[in-house]
C-alpha cells in the first residue's frame, strides 16, 4: 500500500524535542538545496561523464534515520545516497567536488554520484552492481561484530543475493539494520509488475523484526530507535522519487509531497517561523557553496 499516511502514529512528532525537530528539518532543507543545485549543474553540463542519481524526495528518510541511529554506525549505500552522506555529517564541498569529478571530492573524484565513499564518516561506496552493498554489509557485520546500516532501493532488495544475505544475517545474528527506500520503481517499472510479494512479508518469513511505513521523518526515527535494539531488523519506507532514476528530468509531481507535509507538521509544533528561517538559510548556504565552483 502506498500512502503518505501508512503507519503514521498520531502526534508522533510531539514526542521529539524542539531541537530534534528543527535538526530534522534542517537536514531535509540542506539535502533538497544541494540536490537542486546538483540538478542545475548537471543541466549546465558541469558534471563530467558521470550519471547523476539525485535523492530529491527521499531526504526525510535519511534525516529520520540519522537522528535515531548513532553517528558511528557504518553505512553501506547504493546510488541515490547524497542525502545519506549529508545527513550523517559529510563535507558538502567534498560531495560537490565528487560530482564535479575533482580530486578534492570525497572519493577523489573517481566514484561520482553512484559511489559516494567516505570512510571518515563511516560511509562506504558501491561497486555498481545492483544491491551488492547488502551482502557486503552483512559480511562486514559478521566479521567485525559491529552494527551496520545497509541501505538500498526496492529493486535492490528483491535480488536473490540480497534476500540470501538477509537470511544469513538472521541465521548468524549479524547486527544489520536493513533500510529499504521504497519508491515503487525500478527505473520506470512499478513493483506490482516486478513481483507479487512484499518485502515486509519476506522479512517476517525470515523472522526479522520489520515494519512497513511511510516517509514521515518522526515516524522513521521512532521505529528506527526501537528496531535498532533488536538487530538484524528491516524497515521498508515508502517514499517518492521526485526526479528520474538518473539525471534531472521529471515526469510529473510525486504521489505525495513529504517536504510540504513536514513543513505543515513543523507549523503544528509551533515551529513554523523557525522552519521558514531554516529553509532560507539552508538554501543560501548551499547556493553559496555551489557558486564557489561557478566563479
Amino acid at each position: 500500500m502506498r500512502s503518505a499516511q501508512l503507519g503514521v502514529i498520531p502526534k508522533i512528532s510531539q514526542t521529539f524535542t524542539r531541537q530534534e525537530s528543527m535538526g530534522i528539518f534542517k537536514k531535509i532543507c540542506v539535502c533538497r538545496s544541494f540536490e537542486k543545485n546538483a540538478a542545475k549543474a548537471y543541466d549546465e553540463k558541469l558534471i563530467p561523464g558521470f550519471p547523476v542519481y539525485l535523492s530529491l524526495g527521499q531526504e526525510a528518510v535519511s534525516a529520520g534515520l540519522s537522528l535515531a541511529l548513532p553517528k558511528s554506525i557504518k553505512r553501506f549505500a547504493q546510488h541515490r545516497c547524497h542525502d545519506v552522506y549529508i545527513c550523517w555529517g559529510g563535507d558538502i564541498r567534498a560531495l560537490r567536488d565528487e560530482l564535479l569529478g575533482l580530486p578534492s571530492g570525497c572519493a577523489k573524484g573517481m566514484g561520482g554520484s553512484a559511489s559516494v565513499h567516505c570512510p571518515e564518516i563511516n560511509m562506504f561506496g558501491h561497486d555498481g552492481l545492483l544491491g551488492t552493498q547488502i551482502p557486503i554489509a552483512v559480511g562486514y557485520a559478521m566479521g567485525l561484530k559491529q552494527d551496520i546500516l545497509a541501505i538500498g532501493g526496492d529493486a535492490a532488495f528483491e535480488e536473490g543475493y540480497v534476500l540470501g544475505a538477509m537470511g544469513e544475517a538472521i541465521t548468524k545474528k549479524a547486527p544489520v539494520f536493513f533500510a529499504c527506500y521504497d519508491n515503487n520503481l525500478s527505473l520506470l517499472t512499478e513493483t506490482k509488475v516486478r513481483r507479487s510479494w512484499s518485502m515486509l512479508d519476506e522479512a517476517k518469513a525470515k523472522n526479522i523484526p520489520a515494519v512497513d511505513i511511510t516517509d514521515d521523518p518522526w515516524l522513521v526515527a521512532h521505529h528506527a530507535k526501537l528496531l535498532s535494539k533488536q538487530l538484524p531488523a528491516f524497515m521498508n519506507i515508502r517514499t517518492c522519487r521526485e526526479l528520474w532514476h538518473a539525471g534531472s528530468g521529471c515526469d510529473g509531481p510525486p504521489e505525495w509531497d513529504r517536504f510540504e507535509l513536514v513543513k505543515k507538521e513543523m507549523a503544528s509544533l509551533g515551529l513554523g517561523r523557525e522552519a521558514e528561517v531554516i529553509e532560507k538559510k539552508s538554501q543560501n548556504y548551499i547556493d553559496l557553496i555551489w557558486k564557489e565552483r561557478r566563479v
